[in-house]
């Protein structure tokens, strides 16, 4: 049986001020309706991940965007489930 090999997500992010970043899509989780991405950076990756929230893009409604989670309750929430999906140890 053949290893399947995959290709890293690699998106491109635009901050505020114009900079371009790109990161890769470690993670994915819905909660509630709603999708959470877990992001690292492809440069400068200083083992930190960042969480973003997926969703409708208000002024084109075909285009899905990225933004961050300003809610301290809803980010602890998401940021929980991604430790324990990212850093889970089985006690070896």
């Amino acid at each position: 049986m053949a290893e399947e090999l995959f290709e890293p997500e690699i998106i491109t992010l635009t901050d505020e001020e114009g900079n371009e970043t790109q990161f890769e899509i470690i993670a994915s989780y819905e909660m509630d309706g709603i999708t959470y991405l877990a992001l690292v950076p492809t440069e400068n990756n200083e083992g930190e991940y960042v969480i973003l929230r997926l969703e409708q893009d208000p002024e084109n409604e075909e285009e899905e965007i990225l933004v961050t989670i300003d809610d301290d309750e809803e980010f602890d929430k998401i940021a929980d489930i991604f430790d324990d999906m990212l850093f889970e140890d089985d006690g070896e």
